[in-house]
C-alpha cells in the first residue's frame, strides 16, 4: 500500500482563473444531507495528476466562454464518516444498504482527491441546464429510473449537450495530460481516477494532514 503526502494534494483555490470552487459540504445547505460536513475554511484539494487535468479542462471550456464549477475533491475518512451521522442519513439507512448510495468510510477516489464532483456554468456565472442538480440522489440507481446517470434516456437536448460538453474537456484534459480518467456512471458530475489507481493508496484521514488541509 502507498502512502500519499500533503504535496501530492493541490489546493484548488488559485490553481486557475476560470475555476469557480462552491465547496458544497462547507455549507449547512447542500442538498444532500442538509447540515454542514466540513469546516467553515476548508478548501477543495486535488492529487496533482487530477489537478493537472482539471486545469487544462479550464483552458478548453475558457477558449468556449464557459467555467468549470468544482464542488468536492478531498473527501477524508472523517468527514465520509461524519455523512454516515447525518440527521439525513440516519433517517434513510437504506441508503447504507447493498447497492449502497453512500460509499463506506474509506471507500472510493475521494479520500485520495482523486475525484472532482463539477458542473458548468457560463462565463457570465449562469449555471448550465444538466438534467439534475448536482447530487441529486435517485434511490434506483439504473440508468432508465436515474436522471443523473450518464445513459438516462429523457435528458432534454440541451441537458445532453452541456453533459457533453462537460465530458469532452475533462477527457481532452485528461488525454493532454496523459492521464486515464473515468465518469461515475450514475453521477454525471463525478470523474475520477481509475480504481486500478486509486485502490493502490491509503486513504487520508484528516490526522495524516497539516491543519490548515484538514476538511472535517
Amino acid at each position: 500500500m502507498k502512502y500519499l503526502q500533503p504535496d501530492d494534494i493541490i489546493d484548488m483555490t488559485n490553481a486557475h482563473t476560470n475555476l469557480r470552487i462552491d465547496l458544497v459540504y462547507a455549507h449547512d445547505d447542500n442538498l444532500l444531507f442538509g447540515e454542514r460536513i466540513y469546516r467553515p475554511e476548508a478548501r477543495l484539494w486535488l492529487h496533482r495528476d487530477l489537478a493537472h487535468v482539471i486545469i487544462v479542462a479550464a483552458d478548453l471550456l475558457q477558449a468556449q466562454n464557459y467555467r468549470l464549477v468544482l464542488y468536492d475533491g478531498l473527501r477524508t475518512v472523517d468527514a465520509q464518516e461524519k455523512m454516515l451521522h447525518t440527521k439525513r442519513v440516519q433517517q434513510n439507512s437504506h441508503w447504507l444498504q447493498e447497492p449502497r448510495l453512500l460509499s463506506p468510510p474509506g471507500k472510493g477516489a475521494h479520500p485520495r482527491g482523486m475525484a472532482i464532483d463539477c458542473a458548468l456554468e457560463t462565463d457570465a456565472g449562469a449555471l448550465l441546464d444538466m438534467g439534475t442538480p448536482f447530487d441529486y440522489l435517485a434511490e434506483n440507481a439504473a440508468p432508465k429510473h436515474n436522471p443523473a446517470h450518464r445513459d438516462y434516456p429523457g435528458l432534454s437536448a440541451a441537458a445532453k449537450t452541456h453533459r457533453n460538453i462537460l465530458h469532452n474537456a475533462i477527457w481532452e484534459g485528461a488525454a493532454g495530460c496523459g492521464v486515464e480518467i473515468m465518469g461515475l456512471p450514475q453521477e454525471w458530475w463525478d470523474y475520477r481516477l481509475p480504481a486500478a489507481v486509486y485502490e493502490q493508496y491509503a486513504p487520508l484521514r484528516d490526522a495524516d494532514l497539516p491543519p490548515p488541509m484538514r476538511m472535517a
